[in-house]
């Protein structure tokens, strides 16, 4: 897949009382063990989180290809660290939906949830790809029984645009897929 972006986003941003920075191939092991740890929590929603968790080769694949997709400008793969460095949790911006458009994906470890970590990274990973020239939408996808990634677009003023019918890849899933929307026109969202 070629990339209509001419640029990156930054390899680290904060986000208030976490941050991100980018995946690297020798974050394999941390990342092995993070998902490893967490694996009930994402099962349910994430259709990589399987039985048995990735092994460090499979999770150092995996971060080769997050490495070629930041290369080629089409995957942007972070980690959701907390200050010191610890990784809690996974968030990306990604070419799915055609010229114009990014898409934000994110997982956070169960043991950090509801703490707004989400949000946050969210509102910055939504600035810093209307930082970026011919980006002109940003999507958050989820399914509709998804309720807690749900609340992340909607807590930024996202615009549920369209519920889709779509395969249910993961064991919780209902196969309603929901689009929301922020426009770079209406960034951020007034008051």
């Amino acid at each position: 897949m070629s990339s209509w972006l001419d640029r990156t986003p930054p390899e680290r941003i904060e986000a208030g009382t976490v941050r991100l920075r980018r995946w690297r191939v020798e974050d394999a092991a941390v990342l092995m063990a993070l998902v490893g740890e967490n694996v009930d929590h994402l099962r349910p929603w994430m259709a990589w989180a399987r039985e048995a968790p990735a092994s460090a080769d499979e999770q150092a694949s995996f971060l080769r290809h997050v490495e070629h997709g930041w290369g080629e400008r089409t995957d942007f793969g972070y980690a959701v660290t907390l200050p010191g460095g610890e990784p809690i949790g996974g968030m990306g911006l990604h070419i799915r939906a055609g010229a114009g458009t990014l898409e934000i994906g994110y997982w956070i470890a169960a043991a950090h949830t509801g703490r707004g970590h989400a949000t946050a990274c969210a509102r910055v990973l939504t600035d810093a790809a209307f930082a970026l020239p011919g980006v002109e939408r940003v999507e958050i996808r989820c399914d509709e029984a998804n309720v807690r990634s749900a609340a992340v677009p909607r807590r930024l003023g996202f615009r549920l645009v369209e519920i889709v019918s779509r395969d249910a890849v993961a064991p919780a899933e209902t196969g309603r897929g929901m689009i929301w929307v922020a426009e770079r026109g209406d960034w951020p969202p007034r008051g």
